[in-house]
């Protein structure tokens, strides 16, 4: 693509990035085959190259967004679907991520949707304050068809029947490895997860100290920024992945690291873009060597010993999108599953999203529940016991609708290697 930035735009690295990203797609169109959007809405602008047209006009002229650009590209999930397609190796998540920041900085949004954004930025990375706001929407979730507002309905929709207490595995401590040390890592215990769903956590570490890892939880760790990154707030996500950047390096610099273990795939993505996302700033070195160590749980899995066996349980497997696309992790969930001897069946269209996608399913609630009926359909075509995925955001959304349990793929392999039953097992609660 013919672009036409002038020196002094190109001198911004953000312009510079995103000049290199246009310059690299052809106009080929494979994009809009495995976008979630435009197969939902059919709209070109809804596609991945219509919102490249939008974001390079939008750019190239240096002027602010306007309501059209920001309506397509909010509904935009950012799956990453187009990037696994893209014969030309287009980087649309860096471009997106940037277009996002300057819609942040050149569009006043109405009052609702800044009150709304706001909201979500100032409660979702931080545990406490999640768990508050979630016990008083189970309060008030009775009364959510009264809202007048859907994204008001989806987030009250979004309380679980059941919030687990906290986990005092989750505070800052060192879990010894059983028996001979293999590994030294640091689990990152995120933010919404910890409120959501704690079983996740607890599973990883034992599972991971029972294959021979040290399992550290850094001081000072805690959400990685992809909440307020994927809302255009910068600031908001280098804050606090900075905090992350320096809890780890401590540990770096301390008795070392071999890997950052992630168990949220959609945390994952954005880890290992820290050192694109401080590429320009003082904590360039640092964040690159951070981002080198993160691995998702999956990737540190398949480097250590799992013992085979027989479980008598056919498990859906779901790709969460930041897994597959983001990562481009596809086959080692589904091989440590079968190595410990569940049948895994996939469903049908794999490559789509379920619609959760961070805070997509609260601030564009009606596509959401159009992918994530779709998800569910797919899923339970497959007849089975239970859905394993890697992503809280996906487990959340899927658990909602599904008549078998949900639970992360940790969970099962823990259980299957001398763990506890997941207690989803017991009882489908979501």
């Amino acid at each position: 693509m013919q672009t036409n930035f002038t020196p002094e735009q190109l001198s911004d690295p953000g312009i510079k990035r995103a000049n290199e990203i246009l310059r690299a797609c052809v106009h080929c169109g494979f994009c809009t085959a495995t976008c979630p959007t435009y197969a939902v809405l059919g709209d070109e602008l809804d596609s991945p190259r219509g919102r490249i047209y939008l974001i390079k006009d939008m750019l190239e002229n240096d002027r602010p967004a306007d309501a059209k650009i920001v309506k397509h590209l909010d509904r935009c999930l950012s799956c990453l679907a187009c990037m696994t397609t893209c014969p030309s190796g287009v980087h649309y998540m860096h471009l997106i991520d940037h277009a996002r920041v300057h819609v942040e900085k050149t569009y006043k949004r109405p009052l609702m949707d800044r009150l709304l954004r706001w909201t979500l930025a100032k409660i979702l990375p931080y545990p406490g304050r999640f768990r508050v706001a979630l016990l008083g929407a189970k309060i008030v979730k009775p009364l959510r068809h009264m809202m007048p507002d859907p994204r008001l309905k989806a987030m009250l929709e979004m309380a679980p029947a059941r919030i687990p207490a906290p986990s005092r595995n989750d505070d800052a401590q060192v879990f010894s490895a059983k028996g001979a040390r293999k590994m030294r890592v640091a689990l990152m215990t995120g933010c919404a997860q910890k409120a959501l769903d704690t079983d996740i956590n607890d599973a990883t570490i034992r599972l991971l100290t029972r294959l021979g890892c040290e399992v550290v939880v850094a001081k000072g760790a805690g959400c990685c920024g992809a909440i307020t990154h994927h809302m255009g707030k910068e600031a908001d996500a280098h804050g606090t992945a900075a905090k992350n950047i320096r809890a780890w390096m401590r540990e770096i610099n301390g008795e070392g690291l071999d890997a950052i273990v992630i168990n949220t795939s959609g945390c994952g993505t954005t880890v290992k873009d820290y050192g694109h996302m401080f590429r320009s700033s003082e904590l360039a070195e640092e964040a690159a060597q951070v981002a080198a160590l993160a691995r998702d749980v999956s990737e540190v899995l398949m480097q250590l010993e799992l013992p085979e066996g027989q479980q008598d349980l056919k498990v859906a497997y779901h790709a969460a999108c930041s897994l597959q696309h983001g990562q481009q992790i596809k086959t080692h969930p589904k091989t440590l599953l079968k190595r410990v001897g569940f049948e895994v069946v996939e469903p049908q269209d794999s490559h789509l999203c379920c619609g959760s996608a961070g805070t997509y399913n609260l601030l564009q609630p009606e596509l959401s529940k159009n992918l994530k009926e779709r998800k569910i359909k797919t899923l339970s075509a497959k007849s089975p016991d239970v859905v394993a995925a890697g992503n809280i955001g996906c487990i959340m959304q899927i658990g909602s609708g599904m008549n078998v349990p949900v639970v992360h793929t940790v969970e099962l392999l823990d259980w299957a290697t001398g763990g506890p039953k997941p207690p989803k097992l017991f009882s489908n609660r979501s």
